[in-house]
């Protein structure tokens, strides 16, 4: 995520900063998929244990902003540099966000739970959307530790995969409550936990923006594809 500096100290401390987005990035992936499992198998204990990892995950974020606030204070960095310090801070806020998105599931995982809804819900279906949503994430974090502006474009053109998913779900839920509407609160608990997993791979798509930011200086967050894809070349 580096490159190589006139200050060895200054390149230790980048380092040491990246290592630490890089943790964090394992750690809300083994979240989503720890919240994911235990709505497939209902399991509570699993769905505790993501709840109870947010506490972490927020302790990261704080020390990670902490570390980027001194390194700013202390090596007054300029143009690639200070775009490279913003945007790891910008990415890291976006991961603590997937936590709270992994959270989110867990909770909702253990409303369903509790609620006693039947294991014949269609959560399974959501399998492919969080799995296409931890993907995404995991690239994401790939071509921010290579600052890959190429993956970084691809990754922003497969973000309509997790909208159709979504889409697709939405349909057959409704479809669900429509055939039993008993099944009406805990399929709405499925829609709103849908929803969630559709965040993290918007949090996927933002990282991808950034890493252009930090290679071409460019904000494209609004852009769009034809307009990425010429800053890119």
């Amino acid at each position: 995520m580096t490159e190589k500096h006139l200050s060895s100290q200054f390149d230790s401390e980048l380092g040491a900063v990246s290592s630490r987005v890089m943790e964090l990035g394992g750690l809300v992936e083994s979240q989503i998929r720890q919240a994911i499992y235990a709505l497939s198998q209902f399991s509570v204990e699993v769905a505790q244990q993501v709840v109870a990892a947010e506490a972490k995950v927020n302790a990261m974020e704080v020390d990670i902003d902490r570390e980027l606030s001194s390194i700013i204070a202390r090596r007054q960095p300029t143009a690639r540099d200070l775009r490279l310090l913003i945007a790891i801070s910008k990415a890291t806020a976006n991961l603590e966000r997937v936590g709270d998105e992994a959270e989110k599931i867990a909770r909702m995982v253990l409303s369903i739970i509790g609620s006693g809804a039947p294991r014949s819900l269609p959560s399974l279906e959501l399998r492919v959307a969080s799995d296409l949503a931890s993907g995404q994430l995991r690239k994401a974090l790939d071509a921010l530790a290579r600052l890959d502006t190429i993956a970084a474009v691809a990754i922003l053109k497969e973000d309509d995969l997790i909208d159709r998913e979504f889409d697709g779900f939405v349909r057959k839920l409704i479809t669900y409550m429509m055939e039993d509407p008993r099944m009406i609160s805990p399929s709405l608990d499925l829609l709103f936990l849908a929803k969630a997993i559709e965040r993290i791979g918007d949090h996927a798509k933002n990282i991808a923006e950034l890493i252009i930011y930090i290679v071409k200086g460019a904000d494209v967050r609004h852009a769009a594809m034809d307009e990425i894809e010429l800053v890119v070349k």
